[in-house]
């Protein structure tokens, strides 16, 4: 596999797909450990087997734009023993170890899926490779080693999932992953006993991982506030809520069936005045969720209408993002905050 090979399988494990951000918002820390299978160098002749089966670590501290992007700078860690190194298919060698040390600038995307956040995305840096006490011993006597480290551009595709564990503390996630990660051809001095040469391995890793992460400004989880009991029995106030999809102020069904049941409970509880008021999510500008409102605010006050209730005994306000039922960071989501509020006083 070469440089552009590689690169483009790496872009391939970030392509985008249709599904709603899950929102990191702001600083936050994350560190894993797993894995690393190394694929065998090759280098004119010389190739290099590795165990079954190396480590792998690495610790990031990232920032996550609110919108699902998030761009981190990363260290990392991976070492294999070597298992065998054939010359022109001659054993020459069955011992040391491949060192990567890594520090990269990775940008990643969430995706919303419930509780489960799977992400993608890519890395650049750079490499240190480092060849450790690999000694070799060929034909008619030759024996030498291979001592030395070379630093070269590396790269890395990323593909995981994360599992929210807010509810145990608040903005940690268990994380679970697959990365890519490879240099460009390292360099290295061969020292034998009849001279030194120079060969120039690939250098290509498969790792698995499990970790955490902690988002420091995540807010504690809101208890779920259901709706109020909609039922015909007598009361002072009644409170009916109605939802509205994001960034939408038109009714579904199951909105016109609210406005109905309150439309029809109003003469029942001798209501006096019918208070309609509008409310948005964080997801906007405040003064784009103020217009948002109240439009969501007029559309509740002109179903009342249709369903028999006077325009006059209505008083339409609207609050915007002010006033969330579930309290969010700027820019988040939360379904219960997109909704009208009908009062019967």
């Amino acid at each position: 596999m070469n440089l552009k090979k590689a690169l483009l399988a790496a872009t391939v494990l970030a392509l985008p797909v249709a599904a709603q951000a899950q929102p990191v918002t702001g600083l936050y820390v994350g560190a894993g450990a797993g894995l690393n299978f190394h694929q065998d160098s090759n280098d004119s002749g010389t190739r290099v087997r590795y165990e079954d089966v190396g480590g792998v670590g690495l610790a990031s501290i990232g920032w996550g734009f609110g919108n699902g992007l998030r761009a981190e700078v990363e260290g990392n860690y991976r070492q294999n023993a070597v298992d065998r190194v054939t010359v022109s298919g001659v054993r020459a060698g069955s011992s040391g170890y491949l060192n990567n040390y890594g520090v990269m600038v990775n940008a990643l995307y969430d995706f919303n899926m419930g509780a489960l956040s799977p992400y993608v995305g890519v890395g650049v840096g750079y490499g240190w490779v480092e060849a450790k006490n690999v000694r070799l011993a060929g034909p008619g006597g030759v024996t030498g080693r291979v001592d030395d480290t070379d630093s070269q551009f590396a790269y890395q595709g990323i593909a995981g999932v994360s599992y929210n564990l807010t509810r145990m503390v608040p903005g940690l996630a268990a994380t679970a992953e697959y990365r890519f990660y490879g240099t460009l051809d390292p360099e290295f001095r061969v020292t034998s006993n009849i001279g030194s040469t120079t060969v120039k391995p690939t250098n290509y890793n498969h790792s698995v991982l499990i970790g955490l992460r902690y988002a420091f400004n995540t807010p504690a989880p809101a208890p779920v506030v259901a709706p109020a009991p909609v039922a015909p029995e007598p009361a002072i106030a009644r409170t009916y809520l109605v939802f509205f999809d994001w960034d939408r102020a038109d009714l579904t069904d199951r909105a016109r069936q609210i406005v109905a049941e309150a439309a029809s409970a109003a003469p029942r509880v001798q209501s006096t005045r019918i208070e309609v008021a509008g409310h948005a999510d964080r997801s906007g500008t405040p003064q784009y969720n103020q217009r948002l409102s109240q439009r969501r605010a007029d559309a509740v006050a002109a179903e009342l209408v249709r369903r028999g209730v006077a325009r006059t005994a209505i008083t339409v306000t609207a609050f915007g993002e002010s006033r969330p039922l579930v309290p969010t960071a700027d820019g988040v989501r939360e379904p219960q905050n997109r909704r009208v509020e009908i009062v019967l006083r």
